[in-house]
């Protein structure tokens, strides 16, 4: 049996983080797993901008509300659905996915969660466990399933390296020069193709 894992932000939908950073001016916000691959220090910088700006976890779900995914990524992902059992593995938080999931037809999600105080304002976060991603897939091949990743960052790539295949789906320069033994596509159309082979493949 196979399994496709995705990634969500940057594949199926845009990065939460920089629609944030647009919408308030902070340019620091822009920062994400593309350019940072320790995803704890992401996170903390994040948090300490978010106090020093007196913003709190509503005003972050209220620019999520007006997002939609990427242009194509509901037919992808409807017709991925059809031929293979499909999970998104994801290191945004369910306060963020929500929205964005039921645009995208609910598909099955593992993400992380955040902490709000009393004020609002996010107080800590939780990861469901640490390299979440790669333990994921590690987890379905115990299983006795075939996997195939896809994703497109720094903190994809020990998912696509643990998968039986791995795919990098519009990466920047950066992870492409570091990670040269995964195949590259840019489009829907591509991605599936390249699943599509890489199931071939494997068989089963």
């Amino acid at each position: 049996m196979q399994i496709v894992c995705l990634d969500l932000e940057g594949v199926l939908v845009p990065e939460i983080w920089i629609a944030f950073a647009e919408r308030t001016g902070i340019a620091e916000l822009r920062r994400t797993t593309r350019d940072e691959p320790d995803y704890d220090k992401l996170m903390r910088f994040r948090l300490e901008l978010l106090r020093r700006h007196r913003l709190g976890l509503r005003d972050i779900q209220q620019v999520i509300a007006g997002l939609a995914p990427e242009p194509g990524a509901r037919p992808f992902l409807d017709a991925l659905r059809l031929a293979y059992q499909v999970v998104i593995l994801s290191d945004t938080f369910y306060e963020f996915a929500g929205p964005l999931m039921a645009q995208l037809g609910q598909p099955t999600l593992f993400c992380h969660r955040l902490e709000a105080g009393p004020d609002g304002f996010v107080s800590a976060y939780h990861l469901r466990l640490p390299d979440q991603k790669r333990a994921a897939v590690k987890a379905f091949k115990a299983l006795n399933f075939r996997v195939v990743a896809a994703g497109d960052s720094y903190n994809d790539t020990a998912m696509l390296s643990e998968a039986d295949a791995g795919i990098l789906f519009r990466p920047p320069p950066n992870v492409v020069e570091q990670f040269p033994q995964f195949p590259v596509v840019r489009e829907f159309a591509a991605l599936r193709a390249a699943i599509d082979e890489a199931g071939g493949r494997l068989g089963g």
